[in-house]
């Protein structure tokens, strides 16, 4: 139970960190951060719960990761489905915060201003494809997946995994936010797109299909090039 909390309150934070930097701050009026920012403020939430949780629960915070982890033999599977389902209870609850905090200035849109969800054609930051998105998200979490798997092995220098992580998710951001607003976590792009509704919620499918993917061949190539000994 208290890993499962650990996720919980891990990934309502990578949500309330990430997607409340996309909202409340890269669009204000001369002083928004930009993607830049917003891509720096995702790797610092998983860097900051690494070295805070990560004792506790392994600091996943995405159900591709538990995926991934699982199939490279760093996780027991039966805690798959506990993993996952409290990812997105935190995440969702940390969309919520989120929203609570940008409705509370008048003439906030919420369909409008897409809520950080994810997307691909009309609603892709850059106008790209569904083909490009699938693309993007299956690679982009494959390499996500690479990282941690290296960068938490037995035989990598110890703590400094966290680090490489964080700076992992930022460069993943940086290259693929004008693709898909950039998910690689099927748990960030649900609580987002529960709250726009409409379009968000029809092409959520690609967000936990592709990352997913992605993330089983990371674990399978990564077993297979140095496998970890129990």
């Amino acid at each position: 139970m208290k890993k499962l909390v650990a996720e919980f309150i891990g990934t309502l934070w990578l949500v309330l960190g990430g997607c409340g930097s996309a909202v409340l701050a890269a669009g204000f009026p001369e002083l928004g951060i930009g993607f830049v920012g917003v891509a720096l403020a995702f790797g610092l939430t998983v860097l900051t719960m690494a070295y805070s949780i990560g004792h506790i629960s392994g600091c996943h915070l995405n159900p591709a990761v538990s995926v991934g982890l699982w199939l490279g033999g760093r996780f027991d599977k039966k805690d798959l489905v506990p993993y996952i389902v409290a990812q997105v209870l935190g995440g969702i609850a940390g969309a919520g915060i989120l929203y609570l905090i940008a409705t509370g200035k008048d003439g906030f849109d919420l369909v409008g201003s897409g809520f950080a969800a994810n997307g691909f054609g009309e609603h892709s930051p850059g106008g790209y494809s569904m083909t490009a998105a699938l693309v993007t998200e299956i690679v982009m979490t494959f390499m996500f997946l690479i990282v941690i798997l290296g960068a938490t092995h037995s035989k990598a220098p110890k703590g400094f995994g966290g680090l490489a992580i964080g700076l992992a998710l930022t460069l993943i951001h940086l290259i693929s936010i004008p693709v898909t607003n950039t998910s690689v976590n099927p748990a960030r792009s649900t609580s987002q797109a529960l709250f726009v509704g409409d379009w968000a919620t029809g092409q959520l499918w690609l967000f936990w299909v592709a990352p997913i993917i992605g993330a089983a061949l990371a674990g399978i190539v990564y077993k297979y090039l140095s496998p970890e000994k129990a």
